[in-house]
């Protein structure tokens, strides 16, 4: 753990980590700063953050009262973008000269999928001002809202004294030891011995416990049960996730267990499973909506009136009166809404959305803990009495842009903390139901001190006979070499990637065509570089070859994958020089998740010169010749 040696109380290291915060921040907003102004809009498109031009469609006012417009991206459909739920947005205008003159309002987006986005603006003169111009487009915003109550949180903690937030502080982070509850173990038939172990360590915990959950070791399934567990004995929890994507996963799964979710916030994926336990649908399902909303459109029709001058003084006394009205009945359908759900889930940072201000929670779960900065997770341990992490400090960190602050260790998450403070809170989930136990056994090795082991069903999962699970390609003197594009998209190796196409072919030949296509056998091509991801579907895309497979090929970057896996997985590695400079593939963490998403057969291709100087990519080039003896 990479931080000040003089760091010791509690309170001193929240301080650190609120500096390494701000130093983020400042760098996160100058760096907007710059591409605001400097950045071309071509770039700007090609990495997305920007749609350039836009269709504006119909507006109007959505469930909770907020105006809205649609908006879809003309152009350029096929490049992914990186807007979602809840992230602040701007609109924009181009003049002849190129120049980006932006609109005076920010606004914020309600609903996104590939080409079409919901936003919320903050009024109608803003409206007015958009449906003014010819052209606009649309581009992500520095997000303030995140860091103010990332900051906001710290000073709480800090500042603690004498209450529920200070013990949980002192014990985390301090010499104060987790306490339990004593009782005798519950039987979980359908679990296996790790998963049953891991519930049971939650409902027994007082203060903490950690799901530590390994790659297909069933984390998701174990989290599910015990937050079901822990209903038997609290009438609701609060359950939370750095992003709206593993929100929706473990939301949907708690439906699927039959638990009343409650979702503050919109879904990554808008499906009509997704969004039937959303909080604006159920709103508006509620039986008093109706009457809701035509007071609501009573109370706009009253001000379009007033602001004609209309006898003022008897308008605004009807408005008024209007108001209390509405404020009564949104009052009470919130009251029937969180009185019916036993799990509230959110984002970190969603948990300190209004709807939520003072209420109180017995637990608090948190799943990919191990991906989120401590301050985000601080936020909605304010609310709660005891807190359960779930998540894997092995695979993918929190994103921290900093080099300085990552450096002194803004990315050390309060999952590695407890890990290392209170060992004895952590169950580490064992049997994994993903791989091939050739791919599993060197993630095994090299991450979990060998403890892992293959369910009977996957140990010898393989799509052909006699196949070797894993293979290195090794693309060592046959001319791939890796060129330098931008700083934001890093590496690119064409060579490498086309070597990567023709291995596929050969590999779904070998399968067979129709056999490919009748099995559903699914594959996955990642790289750690998102310019050689770009490259890759283009190949794919215009390659004749491939016109029945395309819906069974993803390909994507490391952290695109995280939570998903396929039957088979092809690796770009991309770095090929005399030097043997692998850049941030030395972060073995996403090579952990990389390497071990694939279930049957694995391929790597990389220039083995160049990576075997680091003793991670030697050990692999090593553990997987052997397996060809």
């Amino acid at each position: 753990m990479r931080e000040d040696p003089c760091i010791k109380s509690p309170v001193l290291y929240l301080q650190h980590q609120y500096e390494l915060l701000q130093i983020e921040y400042e760098y996160e907003k100058e760096q907007f700063k710059q591409q605001t102004e400097l950045m071309g809009i071509g770039r700007k498109i090609k990495r997305g953050m920007c749609w350039y031009p836009l269709n504006l469609g119909r507006n109007y006012y959505n469930a909770l009262n907020q105006l809205v417009i649609e908006v879809e991206r003309r152009e350029d459909k096929d490049i992914e973008h990186q807007f979602e739920y809840g992230r602040p947005v701007c609109f924009f205008t181009q003049d002849v000269s190129g120049k980006l003159n932006y609109l005076n309002f920010v606004a914020t987006v309600n609903y996104v999928d590939e080409d079409r986005m919901v936003v919320i603006l903050p009024s109608v003169d803003a409206l007015l001002a958009l449906q003014s111009k010819e052209v606009v487009g649309v581009q992500l915003y520095f997000d303030e809202t995140s860091y103010r109550l990332m900051f906001e949180a710290l000073k709480q903690v800090v500042g603690a004294k004498n209450n529920r937030l200070a013990e949980l502080r002192d014990i985390f982070h301090g010499t104060q030891p987790a306490s339990t509850f004593s009782f005798h173990p519950l039987r979980f038939p359908w679990l296996n011995a790790t998963q049953e172990e891991a519930v049971n360590k939650v409902l027994h915990a007082k203060d903490v416990a950690i799901v530590h959950g390994p790659p297909g070791t069933g984390k998701t399934t174990t989290l599910v049960e015990a937050v079901y567990e822990t209903l038997h004995r609290e009438n609701q929890v609060l359950v939370c996730a750095q992003s709206n994507m593993a929100v929706d996963w473990i939301s949907e799964k708690l439906v699927d267990r039959g638990v009343s979710v409650l979702r503050i916030g919109n879904p990554s994926r808008v499906n009509d499973k997704m969004l039937s336990f959303t909080y604006e649908r159920r709103f508006e399902s509620h039986p008093d909506y109706p009457q809701l909303w035509s007071i609501r459109k009573a109370i706009r029709e009253l001000y379009a009136r007033s602001r004609k001058g209309a006898e003022r003084e008897a308008v605004r006394q009807k408005i008024n009166s209007l108001k209390d009205r509405a404020t009564e009945l949104e009052i009470r359908i919130n009251e029937s809404l969180f009185s019916e759900a036993r799990v509230i889930a959110c984002t970190l940072v969603g948990s300190a959305n209004r709807l939520l201000t003072g209420q109180k929670f017995g637990t608090l779960f948190i799943d990919e803990a191990a991906q989120a900065l401590e301050a985000a997770c601080w936020i909605p341990i304010r609310k709660a009495d005891r807190v359960i992490l779930a998540g894997d400090h092995c695979q993918l960190p929190p994103t921290v842009k900093t080099p300085e602050a990552l450096r002194a260790g803004l990315g050390h998450t309060l999952m590695q903390t407890i890990v290392k403070n209170k060992p004895d809170t952590v169950s580490l989930l064992k049997l994994q139901y993903r791989m091939n136990d050739e791919i599993m056994r060197f993630s095994s090795e090299w991450f979990y001190g060998g403890m892992l082991q293959s369910a009977p069903e996957v140990k010898y999962r393989s799509i052909l006979d006699f196949d070797t699970p894993i293979e290195w390609i090794n693309t060592e003197g046959l001319d791939c070499n890796e060129e330098f594009i931008g700083e934001n998209y890093g590496r690119i190796n064409k060579s490498e990637a086309e070597l990567s196409i023709e291995q596929l072919k050969g590999y779904i030949t070998k399968i067979g065509r129709e056999r490919f296509l009748d099995e559903r056998i699914d594959v996955g091509m990642i790289s750690p570089y998102k310019a050689q991801v770009q490259y890759l579907r283009r190949l794919v895309r215009n390659d004749a070859f491939f016109k029945p497979y395309r819906q069974a090929i993803t390909i994507n970057t490391v952290d695109g994958f995280q939570g998903q896996e396929r039957d088979v997985i092809l690796i770009s590695l991309v770095r090929a020089n005399e030097e043997g400079q692998i850049g941030f593939l030395n972060d073995l963490r996403r090579m952990n998740v990389a390497i071990t998403r694939a279930r049957m057969k694995l391929i790597i291709l990389g220039d083995a010169s160049t990576l075997t100087r680091h003793a991670f990519y030697k050990k692999l080039y090593t553990y997987i010749e052997s397996l060809h003896e």
